[in-house]
């Protein structure tokens, strides 16, 4: 593995490599970059993208991170059961804080751990519900977080993984995206006025198509990354995470999502051909 920071990225057939996410960016905006890190589970971003958050402080881009759930299913002893909440909490604060994240820059959305797909959507709050504006909802919460920040870039662990909580985290952002940058909901804060890239990180499960970006460290970085995933020791498997990732070595994959409105136009010379070209079998 080199020793210096190396970025590459696959553009069609045109491969980009730097030293800096500058250097290879198709949409850097400079000293108006922010990143949002949308984690399902308070260990998820840490395990996808704790390279890439280290690399994002070294460039001066503020990091924030938004956790989605609660973590009360992740308790491994009966004593934990009603604390682990709170002991996640605590983790999440350490671990992130190894990567350069202050604590004011993480977002709780306080909904319950595997319970997720009774928060699609939008509606009315009821009691004991997490309440922005009077309204509970992923779509409701993630709209107004995006508002918020106004990321330029969004990283999000890929709809492949197995995890529901993954699958729904991934979909209601990406239509929650769609609603921050319109005039819906006023109460959860101004719109965009431009909307963020969205990138997919890998944490367990493999992407549905090959990743665009390849970033690679130093071994002191890949170091700090194991650290904060250590953090979370509450989570018993937690040490295979980090065997994995040390063996794995200093890098991480990413792949790039294009958010793209319905054009007729983009088809138009499809079925403008000569005969034949796109006959059907």
């Amino acid at each position: 593995m080199p020793q210096k920071i190396e970025f590459v990225r696959l553009v069609g057939t045109e491969r980009r490599v730097g030293e800096t996410l500058a250097s290879v960016s198709r949409h850097w905006r400079g000293k108006d970059e922010k990143f949002l890190f949308v984690s399902p589970h308070d260990d998820d971003v840490v395990v996808g993208g704790g390279l890439m958050m280290q690399l994002a402080a070294r460039e001066s881009v503020p990091v924030h991170l938004l956790v989605a759930t609660d973590g009360r299913m992740g308790y491994c002893s009966a004593d934990e059961q009603r604390a682990i909440a709170d002991i996640r909490r605590r983790e999440t604060y350490a671990a992130y804080g190894k990567l350069g994240v202050p604590e004011e820059r993480i977002h709780w959305l306080g909904f319950p751990d595997c319970s997720l797909t009774a928060f699609q959507g939008r509606r009315p709050a009821g009691p004991g519900e997490p309440d922005i504006a009077g309204y509970t909802g992923l779509q409701n919460a993630l709209t107004h977080i995006i508002r918020k920040v106004a990321p330029s870039q969004i990283f999000v662990p890929t709809w492949a993984d197995l995890h529901p909580d993954h699958k729904l985290v991934h979909q209601e952002l990406m239509i929650s995206i769609f609603h921050a940058g319109g005039d819906i909901w006023p109460e959860l804060g101004p719109p965009l006025t431009r909307l963020p890239h969205v990138t997919e990180m890998a944490v367990y499960c493999d992407f549905p198509t090959p990743p665009s970006l390849r970033i690679r460290t130093a071994p002191e970085m890949l170091q700090n990354k194991l650290d904060a995933i250590a953090a979370f020791a509450s989570q018993r498997q937690i040490d295979l995470v980090v065997r994995t990732i040390r063996d794995a070595g200093p890098e991480e994959f990413f792949r790039s999502i294009d958010l793209r409105m319905y054009q007729p136009a983009r088809y138009r010379s499809m079925f403008d051909q000569p005969q034949g070209l796109y006959a059907l079998p």
